[in-house]
């Protein structure tokens, strides 16, 4: 989707760290007092919280609350930090903007750097900044005609083997009409902010993020034909595991959650 207009300015911030991210500690102890000068409210995230010295009035939420309360989240870490809160902020059918600042070693997704953290916050909340939208998955998961499990996904829903199992064999549609057939190791279904997760990793094509698409790329098919394929955003896919009795099928959600 095309970037959308500025903003409006933020009162309430969402901040949140990776998970015991002691580094992180000085820098939030900063950026509370940097958002207090300013007359903001820095609303924190409740483990983010106790990675910083005591403090009366300081407000705390868990982070699914934070998703819907704040009107910005700013996030500390790397791509999987910012997955969960994305997740969270999909899961609450919120629209809350996220700040990216890279705490890891390699950021596709938190693309500011600490040099940069305050010229970007400012922006941001002072709607100088302008907001891009994602496309993000909606995923159920069935057993037995019946789902048990809904998911949102910023970037990839992957069905794949686990380690000490033998290949797997899917069958992948579009709605009710059959695409293809998958043996190998599994099969990521992918947004254009994915491509350059886990799909790119096992060969996939990068898509420009605006790009209204989906893809669905084989992990290590045991064919000469199974390629990438690039479908419409609208698509209903689905995928069925063709299981015996020793295969053993694992499905993970921006590898965040995930179960047999």
């Amino acid at each position: 989707m095309a970037a959308t207009e500025p903003p409006a300015p933020v009162r309430r911030v969402g901040i949140l760290a990776k998970s015991h991210l002691r580094a992180a500690t000085p820098h939030l102890v900063e950026i509370e007092q940097w958002l207090t000068a300013r007359g903001l409210h820095a609303v924190f995230e409740s483990a983010t919280a106790a990675l910083m010295p005591a403090a009366a009035g300081r407000q705390v939420l868990e982070k699914q609350a934070l998703a819907a309360h704040a009107d910005m989240v700013l996030v500390l870490g790397g791509d999987g930090t910012l997955l969960s809160m994305a997740d969270c902020i999909g899961e609450a059918g919120s629209s809350v903007p996220i700040l990216g600042v890279n705490f890891g070693r390699l950021g596709f997704l938190t693309e500011v750097t600490l040099p940069e953290l305050y010229p970007a916050l400012e922006a941001a909340i002072t709607g100088k900044a302008a907001v891009e939208e994602r496309l993000m998955l909606r995923a159920a998961t069935l057993r037995g005609g019946q789902t048990f499990a809904e998911h949102i996904a910023l970037n990839d829903v992957v069905v794949s083997k686990t380690a000490r199992s033998r290949m797997i064999d899917l069958s992948v549609s579009l709605g009710d009409e059959l695409v293809t057939r998958v043996r190998g190791d599994g099969l990521i279904i992918a947004t254009p902010t994915g491509s350059t997760a886990y799909n790119l990793a096992v060969g996939g094509p990068i898509v420009q993020p605006t790009v209204d698409a989906l893809l669905l790329t084989p992990i290590a098919p045991h064919t000469l034909t199974n390629r990438p394929i690039v479908i419409p955003a609208t698509s209903v896919v689905r995928v069925q595991p063709h299981m015996e009795e020793r295969d053993d099928v694992f499905v993970t959600f921006d590898g965040q959650a995930g179960f047999h």
